[in-house]
């Protein structure tokens, strides 16, 4: 996958960040629930593309899953579950995916949902400047008569169905995509209309679709979502009933808890140091693991957690999820802080007396920036932040040796394999894998395991890159929110807004 979608997050901190799937899959049956009232979504963004090619998986879960069915969705864990594709299957030598499809459904154009109509999304998806990552490996999509589409993949590719499952599956009209208006106009097979008296930025409105083949499962009448990025004002609006779910800050959570309202809460990024020369051809004291492993043990996350994120979160120094498949809990401790011991190991290193570098700063990071200065000063490392714009902070961090970051997770451990140690990544353009042999035979172990000892090898994977620090990580940050008593959340790592079908009647 050659570009992450990063995470715009803020968990407590209120700071806005850039951030193997099963073998096959049985038909679910739809969530029981009656109507469900109102639903009023305060989200912290607005729509980046109603065209699903264009969007970002990180937030737009709530606006596209209202217009678009997925062929394939995924549960609270991250697993990929069928929604348009009633059936998913990988061939034996993992280089054939059949999908089964629904029968019976319309788009709101009118035309017919088909084998033919799914391939047509699914090439345009595949050619997508965003969604096109999800399907790298593919060589290429087949409709074999009007209800099953076979994927072709030129290698073996166990994060497939997991992105396309977070949101790299939405269906779209032919005709649609053909016109090329999906960007302002969504045409899709989902459980509502975006309505006309949306007001693009500021409020979107949706009409519940009649019949709709999973209307079960989107029991909420009528349905908006308000894009609020000020969270004081999200707050406000919760408060007044303008709002009846809210992406949480800390203020949001307190009034929760006097509210009675819900609260539910998972990881959903790292926050620390990422590292860019982990070879030290541009830098050379991050060449040497000692020093790398020095810039862990400086950092107290606990504090920090404490301090900058309120809490909202876990103490950890690993990039695999807490609770997620994956992660080594011991290894949370591996870096237990130690000024002593990180000044000691710079020492080793010949760097007793720090070094001097440049990292870049944005706004949205400053929060950060003062525990920097300190630890660094405690270090003896001079540190001279380049300013800079938060859109030109994404293109430009990955030429400093290291940087500041909040970096969005996966539920999916190859994912994150892949995403954060293996292929280049805005955040991580040259993975320098190919320069320590045991963590490149650790990858190849872990993309080649069989099914029933991968997880094996990606925790012996996780070990050694978190010996090795590959980064310096403070610890992993909740995403947050709050809804009224009759409404229940069910976050999902890898989504840092939940779709609509985590969105159910408590």
């Amino acid at each position: 996958m050659k570009k992450a979608l990063i995470a715009v997050a803020v968990a407590s901190a209120t700071v806005l960040a850039l951030s193997a799937c099963g073998s096959g899959g049985t038909e679910t049956t739809p969530t029981k629930a009656a109507a469900g009232g109102p639903l009023n979504i305060g989200n912290f963004a607005d729509v980046t593309s109603w065209d699903p090619s264009l969007a970002d998986v990180g937030f737009d879960g709530p606006y596209l899953s209202a217009v678009y069915d997925p062929l394939i969705a995924v549960d609270g864990d991250g697993k990929p579950v069928p929604a348009l594709a009633t059936k998913f299957e990988t061939s034996a030598d993992y280089k054939t995916v059949t999908l089964t499809l629904r029968t019976g459904v319309t788009f709101s154009d009118g035309e017919k949902f088909d084998a033919a109509a799914a391939v047509t999304s699914l090439n345009y998806l595949k050619q997508g400047a965003r969604s096109g990552e999800a399907y790298a490996s593919v060589d290429k999509f087949e409709a074999v008569g009007d209800d099953t589409v076979k994927i072709d993949l030129k290698e073996r590719d166990d994060t497939l169905l997991y992105f396309m499952g977070i949101g790299r599956s939405y269906m779209m009209a032919p005709k649609a995509i053909a016109a090329g208006t999906l960007a302002k106009e969504p045409v899709g097979s989902g459980p509502y209309t975006l309505a006309s008296t949306s007001v693009a930025g500021s409020e979107y409105h949706f009409t519940k679709v009649k019949n709709h083949w999973d209307a079960k499962q989107f029991p909420f009448d009528p349905l908006a979502i308000y894009p609020i990025q000020d969270a004081t004002a999200r707050d406000n609006a919760m408060m007044s009933g303008q709002i009846n779910v809210n992406y949480a800050d800390d203020t949001a959570l307190q009034q929760a808890k006097q509210n009675g309202w819900n609260v539910a809460a998972k990881v959903s990024g790292w926050v620390g140091l990422q590292f860019t020369d982990r070879a030290g051809e541009k830098f050379k004291p991050l060449g040497d693991e000692k020093v790398r492993q020095a810039l862990n043990y400086a950092f107290d996350g606990a504090s920090i957690l404490k301090s900058v994120g309120n809490g909202a979160g876990k103490v950890s120094n690993q990039a695999f999820p807490a609770g997620m498949p994956g992660n080594v809990a011991s290894l949370d401790t591996m870096y237990a802080f130690n000024l002593s011991k990180a000044k000691s190991l710079l020492a080793e290193a010949g760097y007793a007396n720090g070094f001097s570098l440049h990292m870049p700063m944005s706004q949205v990071f400053q929060v950060w920036q003062p525990v920097v200065d300190q630890t660094f000063g405690d270090l003896g490392i001079k540190v001279t932040w380049d300013d800079m714009q938060y859109m030109d902070y994404q293109k430009n961090a990955p030429t400093y040796p290291m940087f500041v970051s909040f970096l969005s997770m996966d539920s999916n451990p190859v994912a994150t394999v892949q995403r954060m140690i293996n292929l280049p990544q805005w955040y991580n353009p040259t993975p320098e894998v190919d320069r320590f042999p045991d963590v490149q035979a650790a990858v190849q172990k872990v993309l080649t395991a069989d099914p029933s000892d991968q997880l094996t090898q990606i925790e012996a994977l996780n070990k050694l890159v978190t010996q090795k620090a590959w980064f310096s990580i403070w610890y992993q940050a909740n995403n947050s929110y709050t809804s009224t008593s009759n409404i229940a959340i069910t976050p999902v790592v890898g989504m840092m807004f939940p779709t609509l079908r985590q969105i159910t009647v408590k």
